[in-house]
């Protein structure tokens, strides 16, 4: 693996490692935990809310996307 994509990991998974991480992932799943589609009213919220859960879901799995990514990367 290159030296630049190899120090792209160590740096994302020493920023997953953190406290801060956590506490911000048990934010986001609180966030997501509140999106409800049973109040909206139109088409245009029915999309933002679509759009709200989608760049949850990809903050929620970024850990396991990324392991997995790697892992594919390191070990074919």
């Amino acid at each position: 693996m290159e030296r630049e994509l190899q120090q792209y990991y160590d740096n994302r998974f020493g920023m997953l490692a953190t406290e801060g991480w956590t506490q911000f992932i048990e934010d986001a799943q609180a966030i997501k935990d509140t999106i409800s589609i049973d109040n909206l009213k139109t088409a245009e919220e029915l999309w933002f809310a679509k759009g709200q859960m989608d760049i949850l879901n990809w903050m929620l799995n970024l850990k396991t996307a990324s392991e997995q990514a790697y892992d594919e990367l390191t070990n074919g």
